[in-house]
This record gives C-alpha cells, structure tokens and sequence, in this order.
C-alpha cells in the first residue's frame, strides 16, 4: 500500500470532484478519522494497493505496515480502481463518501427505486424531486425518497431540460447502485 502520485491524484480528485464539487475539501482537508486504536488517530489519506484506491485514517496505515503486501487484501473504504489503460472509476464502496458531501441530488419515487436497483439508468417519470443547476454531464448521487442513498451516475439533461421532456426520457446514465452488491458481490 502507497501513496498515490501526482498523475493518480489528479484523476481521482478530477473524478470525485465531478461528485462533490467544492465539498472535496471536506474530504481531503477537514476530515478527522476516529478509527483506529491511537487516541489521535490523525486525518484521512489516499493509498493504492494493487490498483485499487482507498480512504483510510493515517492510523490504521501506520498499523497496516505490519502486513505483508501480498497479504494484505483491503483497508478502508474503497473509492475507486484504476483500469489497465489507467482511466479512475468510483465503485459502489465510495457512495456513503460521494452522498455525506453531494453537490447534486436526485430523489426516485418508491415505484422507480427497483428499476434502478437492477441496473437501469432514471427516468424523468421516476423522480421525485431534483436539485437546481444541474448541467448534463455532472455527477449526480441518487436517493430515495426517503434519504437512503442508492447510487450515482451522470446527469444526462439539465435540470431546465428535464422540466421540459416527457416521462420515459432519461435523466441520469447509471454508474453504480447498490444492487451490484447481489449482482456482482464476488467481483467486488
């Protein structure tokens, strides 16, 4: 496990910045761990192990050297993996992070949350309320009604433009939801 370089820093900040916006500070600078046995047990870092990226309190990095690296198979939460042709992707493990310090929000009625669940993108007839100033492309945390957040993905309209279209249109392309977890829990 090591820290992450300059090139790799860049595209997971780029990437949960798309996510959080200026709340990225939050998770980078003010954030004080409560994990671990120490009694300052310090603020949260970056490490990579294999090609994986986690969010981990300095404590349990310091406690971690103890552990062989071929040996050591997960620490912390998992934001994100790089793939082979070195592009990020977030997965799933990171939504608690990306929902706690959303910028843009979607909130699916109860009759749309299992379509989502299974893999399906949101449409425009599923969502219950949307936050203002969205823009296509941005990243958007996706909820239920009742706050539970379900999953994330990009924003493909506007929030103008989804006032405007009808109800099969498709406003937000699905990233990850938390169904992966019963679809693809070995792979994770």
């Amino acid at each position: 496990m090591r820290p992450l370089d300059e090139k790799e820093t860049t595209l997971v900040f780029n990437k949960l910045h798309k996510f959080v916006g200026n709340n990225l500070k939050n998770i980078v600078l003010e954030s004080q761990s409560h994990e671990g046995p120490d009694p300052d047990p310090g603020s949260y870092c970056f490490r990579l192990q294999k090609n994986r990226v986690y969010y981990v309190s300095e404590s349990l990095v310091r406690r971690a050297t103890n552990v062989k690296r071929d040996k050591l198979v997960s620490l912390g939460i998992q934001i994100g993996k790089f793939t082979k042709s070195g592009k990020f992707h977030l997965t799933i493990q990171c939504l608690n992070l990306l929902a706690a310090n959303a910028k843009h929000k979607v909130w699916l009625k109860p009759s749309s949350e299992m379509s989502f669940l299974y893999g399906n993108s949101v449409l425009k007839g599923g969502v219950g309320r949307i936050t203002e100033n969205i823009q296509v492309n941005d990243g958007v945390v996706v909820f239920s009604m009742a706050d539970l957040p379900l999953g994330f993905g990009d924003a493909a309209k506007s929030t103008v433009d989804c006032r405007k279209m009808d109800p099969n249109g498709i406003v937000v392309h699905r990233h990850a939801d938390i169904g992966e977890y019963l679809r693809m829990g070995d792979d994770l």
